[in-house]
């Protein structure tokens, strides 16, 4: 999985924010700001990261257990899906 091209993160006022560019502009209707852990998988994800190296990743960054850990990225990578930022 990978964030398609156009957008980027934007860190403002200790927030990342997710911006588009270029045609993306017009197709991405309001804001999205991440949160710690939403960047850093954003960040893996630019680098086209799979579920695996996903979940592998967040359990050597963060105390927390791995079914936990999948189903938290499952709906984030929904969200993602559903405002179309991500490609497979």
């Amino acid at each position: 999985m990978k964030i398609k091209d156009g957008y980027i993160i934007r860190e403002v006022a200790g927030s990342n924010i997710v911006v588009p560019i270029g045609d993306e502009q017009m197709s991405f209707g309001g804001i999205m700001t991440l949160n710690p852990v939403g960047a850093f998988i954003w960040k893996l994800l630019e680098k086209g990261a799979t579920k695996d190296e996903l979940v592998d990743a967040v359990l050597k960054e963060y105390e927390i257990d791995r079914d936990t850990a999948s189903s938290d990225i499952d709906k984030y990578i929904a969200k993602l899906r559903e405002k179309n930022i991500i490609e497979d």
